[in-house]
């Protein structure tokens, strides 16, 4: 050996060296090693910490089940925070760093944290809230910022990430995830029967646990027989640094595909992953299994490892985990790690719990230089930074797979390795709500019946030996192959088989006399103690237990500790594994990158920006818009350097002056057309609209089936079979579904087809005292006198515009309480309809006006918006009891009258003004009656303005019994957050105008 790296074997190329940071310093590995590869073969360590005792770890495993060595990559916008060492592609330049540490992994002051270990353990968190309660705000924030603080492993970066990320949907005749002997062998099987065939595996390297192999696969050397398997595929699909991270309804399948993370300097153009959404015909599940380890005094040592990641270090990257090792097992497990490992001349000392192991694997480890201890367990491992040997002793009892123990002597070692069976990985197919079921002579959780088109195969099922996976790959495609009538359906399937010889099952050992601690979750410090005070405090449940003591919530999902976690909890509870049961597997298998589950969806590609047709004439001219759903609207038009509490209130003042305009193009229109048009509105509106004149508009408000109000809106008669609807902006989407699905299910005999218009028409407000005679300026032909339009009235007409006339729809609708008009022109016509009305109005003194000054005027006159009707307002909350009909039934009908909903002192519409001169108060504050400020209150603001028309600063919100129950009485309105508390007085919702002589003008 040269330092951890092996003089030879490995399938690495050793004539190109690959150059890496880690922690600042740099280092040297070799092309096709992975960054922990490589971090071993330089001998370093601890390279990571512990979550709460800050304890140092090592690399345990050679997969994505490792729970130790999370590290941090990259700096800047590119960190990515809590990535596994054995899965990391080692490429020229990589920086990597220590996390969960201060001010090194190397040395952590964090460890002291071991040293109080007695007030971490398990629940503290909630045992801390609980010791607390009856206090004041204040000791829980604290608390709380404490906790949150110490919460979590990495630091992502708060950089925007600068990289691009795909989306790519995929289809295919079967899916084959998993690129191991199995996966291989039925890939190869189902392209040689000519279905179109996907290949996904999460390594960049096919082959599982055969690359670097010695072993023979159907009498062939395993190198020849990767390389034959691989030629196999043909035109298959192979995608490779691919996980498939979530089995779906429909059997459809989630693969994240790294594109470029294994590209020292990648085209900046590409994408850096694809989020590939694959619909297969059938799945064929070749995941393999996962080594556990076994539970027993300091097994977190950096240093102790899994005996198959051992054997795979050496095998595959040419990388010694150390120079003198131990390895332990209660089976046949690590027999062959050990082998290997005394071949490659590492000192190997074997340990098994068995009495009198299987005399052929006795004589071949012996023959390949291991020390064979038959009988003996792992005690306690020595070290703090790096194992310093291993006290290894005899069991005086073995219960329920947890060991009693003597210790009896110690033996020299710088790493370990322990293997206590197996764990097939059916996380996937578990996804689909397949109960896990236990197998007691196999020792592990098998799938119960997988759903239709989804197949495993290999140790997924707990098969041992290539040959035997091999076949049962190739047994799974043809299966495949018959389903979609491409061949004959095959015999039965192999089926799985127990070990040569028994094997006790063996999860934890300990001594009787000693308190050492034994890990279960070494990325969470969760620990066999923890267990068994989770069972103590009654926490019996396998998902209590799992969310009291965070095992397998950790970034590894419990691949590796969760079985001996239930062991422990099913021996607290005196119970077997089976009556236990296991936690549920979720989606994802293994941690992805957001960015690559978000794909293009960010930015305006996230909720794509829409501009009305006006939107280009207003930004000319100064606007500053906002966001209003997916809408961009003008927000103030600032005049002279104007802040936006100026332009607001100059604005609002205008419209009750003399008038002004905005753009009211994003308002949701849907078209109702047909016979039972006017019927249809009247199932959907409380009012009644199939009476309504043609040329008539009228105010509408529509329900959820169970009472509350869904929106609000003015639908327009133009024709006997022809409805305008208009809703609202945030609302517009949702409606549209609502009424297509009515017409679908519910009432599918009426005659009416309802189509969204909303990008078809350009519309703006025209409001205020001088509105008319601006409207009149504007007009080419058309009458909008009182006498031909009145309020409600709907007019043709036709505006003129540069190089003509463009024909208009106009209504007499008010929205602010004053004289206005809404029109509206084709959509390519927006913005000449908009400097044609802004031209005439500005000749009668006006100009534009944005949603905040809209906002101001509406809330004078007392109308309500999205921000009253959030789905949990009625009728009567809101003041509009009296609009609905009792001639008819219609949506929610029945259901508003239910008690609860008619009680007298829910919370109604109401106004709130500031009593004292120049206070304030904020929308979502709480309104609590005078001396009593805490708890729920009695109401809330949803909308605030300074008032031009009333000279105070304005709330509109709700207040228990309304404003007849409050009417000039003080409220006390409450904002804990700020600090503040502002007395203001109750008043009537619809007091501007309240007859209403304005806009009937």
């Amino acid at each position: 050996m040269s330092g951890y790296r092996l003089r030879e074997g490995g399938v690495v190329d050793r004539s190109s060296p690959v150059s890496f940071v880690w922690d600042g310093t740099r280092y040297h590995g070799l092309a096709g090693d992975t960054l922990a590869s490589a971090m071993l073969a330089n001998g370093l360590g601890p390279v990571a910490r512990g979550f709460k005792y800050h304890r140092p770890r090592g690399i345990m495993s050679a997969g994505p089940e490792e729970a130790g060595a999370l590290v941090t990559l990259g700096r800047g916008a590119r960190r990515e925070p809590n990535a596994k060492a054995p899965t990391v592609e080692l490429v020229e330049g990589l920086e990597a760093s220590g996390q969960n540490a201060w001010p090194s992994v190397r040395f952590d002051l964090g460890q002291v944290n071991d040293l109080l270990g007695r007030f971490f353990a398990a629940g503290f968190y909630y045992k801390t809230f609980f010791g607390i309660t009856g206090k004041g705000t204040w000791e829980w924030m604290q608390f709380e910022k404490l906790i949150r603080r110490a919460a979590g492993m990495g630091s992502a970066s708060r950089e925007p990430d600068p990289d691009s990320y795909d989306v790519v949907h995929d289809f295919c005749d079967v899916l084959v995830i998993g690129a191991g002997p199995a996966g291989l062998a039925a890939a190869a099987e189902a392209t040689a029967a000519g279905l179109d065939v996907m290949l996904v595996e999460q390594d960049f390297a096919l082959g599982g646990q055969l690359v670097g192999a010695e072993e023979t696969v159907e009498g062939r050397k395993a190198a020849d027989w990767l390389s034959q398997a691989e030629a196999a595929l043909g035109p298959a699909r192979v995608l490779r640094r691919a996980t498939a991270f979530g089995l779906y309804d429909g059997n459809v399948v989630g693969v994240v595909e790294r594109l470029t993370d294994h590209i020292a300097e990648p085209d900046p153009h590409l994408p850096r992953a694809a989020l590939r959404i694959v619909r297969p015909a059938r799945v064929i599940l070749a995941t393999g299994a996962i080594e556990r380890p076994l539970a027993f005094g300091n097994n977190d040592r950096p240093g102790v490892m899994l005996a198959g990641a051992m054997e795979r270090y050496a095998r595959r990257f040419g990388v010694a985990p150390g120079s003198r090792a131990v390895l332990a097992t209660a089976g046949d497990g690590a027999y062959a790690a050990a082998a290997c490992l005394a071949r490659a001349g590492v000192e190997t000392t074997l340990l098994d719990a068995r009495e009198t192991p299987p005399e052929a694997m006795r004589a071949a480890a012996e023959a390949a230089g291991v020390a064979l201890m038959a009988g003996y367990l792992p005690v306690e491992a020595h070290g703090r930074a790096a194992t310093a040997g291993l006290t290894v002793g005899r069991a005086t009892a073995i219960r329920h797979g947890i060991a009693e123990a003597r210790a009896e002597r110690r033996l020299e070692a710088d790493c370990v390795g322990v293997s206590a069976g197996w764990s097939p990985a059916i996380h996937l197919v578990a996804h689909r709500g397949v109960k896990p079921v236990w197998h007691g002579d196999l020792g592990c959780f098998l799938a119960g019946t997988p759903p239709e088109g989804v197949a495993l195969a290999g140790a997924s099922r707990a098969l041992r030996g290539t040959d035997a996976i091999v076949e049962d790959g190739r047994h799974a495609a043809r299966a495949a192959i018959a389903a979609l009538g491409h061949g004959k359906a095959p015999g039965r399937a192999p089926a799985p088989a127990a070990q040569a010889q028994p094997a006790p099952a063996l999860y934890e050992v300990r001594l009787p006399d000693r308190k050492l601690k034994t890990f279960l979750d070494p990325q969470h410090d969760v620990t066999s103690e923890d267990v068994r005070q989770a069972a103590r405090e009654g926490y019996t449940s396998v998902e209590h237990m799992k969310r009291y003591t965070t095992l397998g919530m950790a970034t590894d999902q419990g691949k590796t500790g969760n079985i001996a976690g239930l062991a422990l909890l099913a021996d607290a509870l005196g119970q077997s594994i089976p009556e236990t049961g296991i936690t549920t597997f979720r989606p994802p298998f293994t941690p992805q990158p957001i960015g690559a589950l978000a794909g293009r969806a960010r930015g305006a590609h996230f909720a794509s920006e829409r501009r009305t047709p006006m939107h280009a004439a207003q930004a000319e001219a100064g606007a500053v818009f906002t966001d209003a759903g997916l809408w961009k609207r003008a927000w103030y038009h600032p005049q002279g350097g104007e802040d936006l509490e100026a332009a607001y209130l100059r604005e609002a003042r205008m419209v009750r002056e003399c008038c002004g305009i905005i753009d009211v193009s994003t308002l949701g229109k849907i078209a109702v057309q047909g016979p039972d048009a006017g019927a249809f509105l009247n199932r959907v509106y409380v009012n009644g609209f199939a009476k309504l004149p043609v040329g008539k508009c009228r105010y509408g408000v529509m329900l959820r089936d169970d009472g509350f109000v869904l929106d609000d809106g003015v639908s327009w008669r133009l024709a006997e079979d022809h409805y305008l609807m208009t809703c609202t902006t945030a609302q517009a989407g949702h409606v549209m579904v609502w009424l297509e699905y009515l017409l679908a299910w519910r009432w599918p005999e009426l005659r009416v087809h309802v189509a969204s218009v909303s990008d078809q028409w350009a519309g703006a407000a025209v409001a205020g005292p001088r509105a008319r005679a601006a409207l009149e300026r504007a007009l080419a032909s058309g009458d909008v006198s009182g006498a031909a339009l009145p309020f409600m009235g709907i007019a043709a007409a036709e505006l003129k515009v540069a190089g003509g006339t463009v024909p208009v729809l106009i209504a007499r609708i008010s929205f602010s309480g004053e004289l206005a008009f809404e029109v509206y022109a084709p959509a390519n016509w927006g913005e000449a309809a908009w400097q044609a009305l802004l031209a005439a109005v500005e000749a009668e003194g006006g100009a534009a006006y944005g949603m905040e000054a809209l906002g101001t005027l509406r809330i004078e006159k007392g109308h309500v918006t999205g921000a009253e009707l959030d789905g949990r307002v009625t009728l009567e909350d809101a003041g509009l009891g009296r609009m609905a009909s009792r001639a008819k039934p219609f949506i929610g009908s029945a259901m508003r009258v239910r008690p609860g909903l008619t009680e007298a002192d829910r919370p109604a519409l109401a106004h709130f003004e500031a009593v004292e001169p120049g206070a304030r108060f904020s929308g979502g504050a709480i309104v609590c009656a005078p001396g009593q400020t805490t708890g729920h209150g009695i109401g809330w603001i949803t909308g605030v303005t300074e008032s031009p028309a009333f000279g105070a600063w304005l709330g509109i919100g709700f207040v228990e019994g309304g404003a007849a129950a409050w009417e000039g009485r003080e409220v006390v309105i409450a904002e804990p957050v700020a600090g503040r508390e502002t007395r203001a007085r109750v008043l009537p919702a619809h007091r501007f105008d309240a007859a209403g002589e304005r806009m009937h003008a």
